[in-house]
């Protein structure tokens, strides 16, 4: 099942719906390689798929939009096994959005906004206003994610500092925050420019580091105060970090 509508330009003084449509995908079902002259982004209500841009291929399913900028080539395509079945708006848009979308965005509960467009379908005269009004609270719901994305790397920093000293772990911290790791680790990386993983073990050895240094403790007592029961383990991953064993590092240092 597929449906698309394209509507004439109001040239409204911010956004202008130019094309809305929702199709049952068959399996393979691509598109592209295109170039558009606005902005295009599919939800996607069941199913997954791939999206390629310049930036890399991403993986795309159920509860996920992907971002189609205006004058860059993309490429999408269905599953083989279990296509996608989505929901897409397309608009013009005279300056900035009043965000910085991803390729790939995460939003579950925008589901409910892409099935209310469908709502335009039954209208003639008001279809660009109704979808323009849309789209604003899409926006709005995507500003509202990108708050409680930060909210979400600010605690993980706290769980990190308060409890490195600990054997806790990168999935720890998701199960945590109650949100999928894979997940978690991208918003981590993109706020913080390193992983979870990166960040909790340069924080322990930088400790380590600082406790030996300038504390004066032993390599098992730092090792351990960090969250390494075992002191070979310990010796081993400063060395890689560090380049040279903690008693040299130490010799250094001081």
């Amino acid at each position: 099942m597929a449906r698309e509508e394209i509507f004439m330009d109001k040239d409204y003084p911010y956004i202008n719906p130019v094309q809305f449509g929702f199709e049952d995908c068959d399996p393979s079902h691509f598109f592209g390689p295109r170039v558009r002259n606005y902005w295009l982004i599919h939800f996607v209500v069941s199913g997954k798929g791939i999206f390629q841009t310049a930036r890399g291929e991403y993986a795309v399913g159920a509860g996920e939009m992907f971002v189609i900028r205006p004058y860059e080539q993309t490429y999408y395509e269905a599953d083989a096994v279990d296509p996608w079945r989505y929901i897409w708006i397309a608009f013009k848009c005279k300056n900035d959005l009043p965000f910085a979308p991803n390729d790939v965005i995460r939003c579950p509960k925008a589901g409910t906004i892409f099935e209310g467009m469908k709502q335009s379908l039954a209208m003639e005269n008001g279809r660009s206003a109704f979808l323009c009004a849309k789209i604003w609270e899409l926006f709005s719901v995507l500003l509202e994610g990108t708050a409680d994305d930060t909210d979400y790397v600010e605690k993980a920093v706290h769980l990190i500092h308060s409890g490195y000293m600990t054997a806790i772990t990168v999935q720890d911290i998701a199960d945590e925050l109650k949100l999928d790791r894979t997940y978690f680790s991208t918003l981590f990386k993109k706020r913080m420019g390193v992983s979870p993983s990166q960040y909790l073990l340069e924080r322990r050895l930088q400790r380590a580091a600082t406790l030996m240094v300038k504390q004066g403790v032993s390599v098992s007592v730092a090792a351990d105060s960090v969250g390494y029961a075992d002191i070979y383990t310990f010796s081993k991953i400063f060395k890689k970090h560090f380049g040279v064993s903690p008693k040299t590092y130490v010799q250094q240092h001081k």
